[in-house]
C-alpha cells in the first residue's frame, strides 16, 4: 500500500486473502475513522454462514459473478445499500466478487 498524505492506494489482489467461511475469502481494505472497506470472493455455491445484521449503514457493489440476496439476483454493476438495522444473507450459485463499504456509526 502506498500512502501520500491523506490518500491510500493499493492493488486489491495483493492484499492477503483470509478465509472467513467455507468458500468465502476476504481482503481487508484501508480503514478510516468514517468507513471500512473489504473485497469478498465467493466460490460457486457459497453462502454467508449466518444472517448479517448491520449496526451502521453498509453498501456493496457486485464486481463479477452473481449474488442472490433477499430473493433478488444481482449481477455485475449491481449496487446495494443497507440501512442500519437491516439484515441479509448473500449467496451465489456461480461464484462472485463484491466490494463492500461499511459506514461506521458515529
Amino acid at each position: 500500500m502506498t500512502e501520500h498524505g491523506e490518500i491510500q492506494m493499493l492493488q486489491v489482489d495483493e492484499v492477503e486473502a483470509v478465509e472467513v467461511a467455507t468458500g468465502i475469502v476476504r481482503r481487508g481494505l484501508p480503514v478510516t475513522e468514517w468507513a471500512r472497506g473489504w473485497m469478498y470472493d465467493f466460490a460457486p455455491g457459497a453462502e454467508w454462514p449466518e444472517v448479517d445484521v448491520h449496526e451502521g449503514e453498509e453498501r456493496y457493489y457486485v464486481v463479477s459473478g452473481e449474488f442472490i440476496d433477499n430473493g433478488r439476483r444481482l449481477g455485475p454493476g449491481s449496487y446495494v445499500v443497507f440501512a442500519p438495522g437491516s439484515a441479509h444473507r448473500p449467496r451465489t450459485e456461480t461464484g462472485a466478487r463484491m466490494l463492500g463499504i461499511s459506514i461506521l456509526p458515529r
